[in-house]
């Protein structure tokens, strides 16, 4: 071979990997781009990131990704890109090589080289197989028919959701999930929440036998129930049936299901089949010592693949202790792998359970049970000889790892036995609830994160390097980075390790950045930045690109202080502001038209009934807000739907954005005997001088007519109460899920104030508010006073807000497609279609 610009080939094969002449590194490749393999690479770089020179090899086209995740994907809860563990710039910048589409078919031990599916051979020094596991498909007639499909990879889930689209055209579509274990059960919740008919089948007579009690097992059937699914135990497949595509599942005792698709989600097998034909020692999975080596001394495994010591793992903290020893190995340290008690904490759609140790009840247990069946919380502790062996937790998992703790260190209970129920909060406080004494009480090896395998010393040790903030831990060990459940964990050893710092760390904007909301305003006002690009080349954005957190914020703020030079980005906003509409759970849009102050008249009304008669909208529904809205709108006939409307003279009631809702009015009093003033008027006043602003979030107005408060101004951000003397400004109310009472303003005696007031401090919450605070929020952190302040006793700085939000004022759309009418049609079709940043 001849070498090149001072580098030498490492294979012969018709796609050469290059590498330096003079690199001298051992080789290691990896058999699997998955959670196991791309662990044991960044464990081994932890220890020595120059001992290697690290290849790896994907079946799959994607970078590696958090399979745990799947489920909040296809439930339309996160990305892909929210799960993506090592982007494209972590295998850059470690060096490493990776190969996607390409998955190994052969290993020549001989030659110690890997031969791929393409035909690529490439020579090894060190070889790590991390093939996973593969899903179990029943052998029954009709398993291979076109429908099909295991539930395993990014793959799957995207043949189900195109399912669940094809089944919009019939109404929603009928799916069959068979095996009711944590994997089918998430299929079921996703396939439903994307509007399918679903139905699991179970064999066994209960759900998820493995982890959970018959107890714990009937309260989760029973909420899943609730939701709609349909969830047959003790049924035994007999045949999927169909003519060229599958149309529906037979069972043993005759009966039929119909379906367009079904999930096998019956269980996983060690991938071996590889390992085994390199003449490797296999049982259940391939054999491997502490150090994850194998039969042959320099091939190591690792994951779902492996058999250590007799046993199998499925989970993901066994997986995360053996690359922990196979890294040691790698780097001539001595600590190997004993093997696993494990635990499993759980989400289940939407509804938490655990459990850990042997909970079937044998000889000498004792059971503590705690069953609250309003609030759907059970609980069952299994002691033996006073200790802990065995815990069931369903609707409160919240104490799952000091049971866990208990049971591996195998401390006797029996002071605290009659609080143990009750959980660690009560136990360590003697009785008295006391969460970060419970916290304080773990030992440094409990487990935090189960998703990625980070115990309570590794978080302390993050925070002790620097991470002073929830995001900061994320970024720097990963916990609470997943599915989020440990939060309340990591936000209590924060507390405990900080105290009082916890709450001067800056919290950063997203995991892209180390700025926070606030400091990336005042720098993009002190550098006169104006685009997207250049605050993240400007401010060192660690992701290219950004994120879908990141990317919205970035563009109100520039938006915001850049009023008629800035082009707002429309790649960079929420599925709803994007198609000017609200996005259903079963993929249609509703329209909602703005009735400027709750009014409307013949003409208007004509056209919406024009709309939904020639779109054939099944719904139409007055809202809270004193507004119809139009469900059940294609995608594709939204720009019509808007052209209809505006020409009736009707905009956006912006019911979708970080704007403008709705100025709510009673009738006040030109109808009303209570009424002290116009409140209907001055609502049209003020909605038409307000409407079509981009906000921090949304936000909402309501003028009433007297105080008795028709119009419930009182719970709006911006609330005006008409009195015989004029009027009362109240700002910050909020009538959610948590409700705040608006706090006074102060009071005014001319609707030209009260628009005057309105406008400036509109304009000073879109000035200071960080994206996605709405106003409550930001009043309780600044405080009433400051507001005050700015807006009351400053009458040139009121005056300076007020000009400057109406300036903003006069760049706003008439029509929300406006700005894409000019445009060719594939301009439009690529508005239209699927989108990076997830649905609110």
């Amino acid at each position: 071979m001849e070498f090149q610009d001072g580098l030498s080939p490492v294979t012969d094969s018709e796609e050469e990997i290059l590498v330096p002449a003079d690199d001298v590194r051992e080789h290691l490749v990896v058999v699997g781009n998955g959670m196991a393999g791309c662990r044991a690479v960044e464990e081994l770089l932890a220890r020595d990131a120059g001992r290697y020179r690290v290849t790896i090899f994907g079946a799959e086209p994607h970078v590696n990704y958090n399979r745990i995740m799947l489920s909040p994907v296809l439930a339309g809860e996160k990305t892909f890109d929210d799960i993506i563990i090592n982007d494209r710039a972590w295998y850059d910048d470690n060096g490493i090589t990776l190969i996607t589409s390409d998955p190994v078919s052969a290993i020549d031990r001989t030659h110690k080289s890997v031969t791929s599916q393409s035909g690529r051979t490439i020579g090894y020094d060190k070889l790590l197989i991390a093939t996973g596991s593969d899903p179990f498909i029943i052998p029954v007639p009709g398993k291979d028919l076109p429908g099909v499909i295991s539930f395993r990879d990014m793959k799957d889930v995207d043949s189900m959701l195109a399912a669940a689209e094809a089944g919009k055209a019939v109404g929603g579509g009928e799916a069959v999930v068979i095996g009711g274990g944590l994997l089918g059960l998430e299929a079921a919740h996703g396939l439903t929440l994307r509007g399918m008919k679903v139905t699991v089948l179970h064999i066994m007579p209960t759900l998820m036998e493995r982890q959970l009690d018959e107890a714990a097992a009937w309260l989760l059937k029973s909420a899943l129930e609730g939701r709609g699914q349909t969830i047959l135990t003790g049924a035994d497949t007999a045949e999927v049936y169909g003519q060229g595509k599958v149309e529906g599942v037979r069972l043993k005792d005759g009966t039929q299901i119909p379906a367009s698709l079904v999930v096998m989600a019956v269980g996983i097998r060690p991938s071996v089949a590889l390992a085994r034909e390199a003449g490797l020692d296999v049982g259940r999975g391939i054999k491997v010592d502490d150090h994850m080596v194998t039969s042959d001394a320099d091939i190591l495994a690792v994951g779902e693949c492996v058999e250590h010591d007799g046993n199998v793992y499925g989970l993901v903290a066994p997986l995360w202790d053996m690359c922990r020893s196979l890294a040691d190995g790698l780097t001539d340290r001595h600590t190997g792998y004993k093997g696993s008690v494990t635990s499993t904490k759980l989400k289940v759609a939407g509804l938490d359970v655990f459990s850990a140790g042997d909970f079937s009840g044998g000889e000498g247990c004792e059971d503590i049970v705690l069953r609250d069946a309003s609030r759907g919380v059970y609980k069952r502790v299994v002691v033996k000889d006073d200790r802990v062996v065995g815990a069931v937790l369903y609707g409160d998992t919240a104490d799952g790892g000091w049971y866990f703790d208990l049971l591996k260190r195998g401390e006797n209970v029996a002071d605290i036995r009659d609080l143990l129920i009750f959980g660690q909060a009560f136990a360590s406080g003697g009785g008295a609830m006391d969460p970060k004494a419970a916290v304080a009480a773990l030992s440094d090896d409990a487990e935090i994160c189960g998703c990625n395998g980070v115990s309570k010393g590794q978080v302390v040790a993050c925070i002790e390097k620097g991470a002073c903030s929830l995001d900061a831990v994320r970024a720097g060990c990963k916990a609470s980075a997943s599915c989020g459940s440990c939060t309340g964990l990591v936000e209590n050893i924060l507390a405990l390790t900080l105290g009082d710092d916890v709450q001067s760390g800056p919290r950063t904007m997203c995991k892209c950045t180390s700025f926070g909301h606030d400091d990336v305003r005042r720098e993009i006002v002190a550098q006169d930045m104006r685009s997207i690009p250049e605050v993240m080349q400007k401010l060192h954005w660690s992701t290219p690109d950004g994120c879908s957190s990141c990317r919205p914020a970035l563009n109100y703020y520039l938006l915001c202080a850049l009023p008629g030079v800035y082009v707002d980005d429309q790649q960079s906003r929420f599925v709803n502001e994007r198609m000017h509409a609200n996005i259903q759970k079963d993929g249609t849009y509703s329209v909602v038209p703005r009735m400027w102050g709750g009014l409307t008249n013949p003409r208007e009304l004509r056209a919406i009934a024009d709309v939904v008669e020639k779109y054939d909208a099944p719904m139409v529904k007055v809202t809270g807000g004193q507004r119809l809205d139009i469900f059940g709108i294609k995608k594709e006939d939204l720009p019509a739907v808007w052209a209809d409307l505006n020409a009736a003279g009707m905009v956006s009631g912006h019911a979708y954005g970080k704007s403008l809702r709705t100025v709510k009015t009673c009738v006040g009093s030109e109808w009303c005997r209570f009424g002290t003033q116009d409140s209907t008027g001055l609502g049209v006043k003020t909605e038409r001088m307000t409407w079509g602003s981009w906000m921090p979030h949304k936000f909402k107005i309501a003028v009433s007519g007297c105080p008795r408060n028709c119009a419930e101004a009182t719970i709006k951000d911006f609330g005006i109460v008409c009195v015989d003397s004029g009027y009362e400004l109240h700002v910050g109310g909020n009538g959610g899920i948590h409700v705040r009472v608006t706090d006074l303003l102060c009071k005014v005696s001319t609707e030209q104030e009260a628009l005057d007031y309105c406008a400036a401090f509109t304009q000073l919450y879109r000035e200071e508010a960080r994206y996605l605070e709405r106003t409550a929020p930001w009043i309780e952190r600044v405080g009433v006073d400051y507001v005050k302040q700015r807006i009351v006793e400053d009458d040139t700085g009121r005056e300076a807000l007020r000009a400057r939000f109406l300036f903003s004022q006069q760049f706003m759309q008439d029509d929300p497609w406006a700005e894409r009418a000019a445009g060719a049609n594939s301009d439009l079709h690529q508005h239209l279609d699927p989108i990076s940043i997830a649905a609110e």
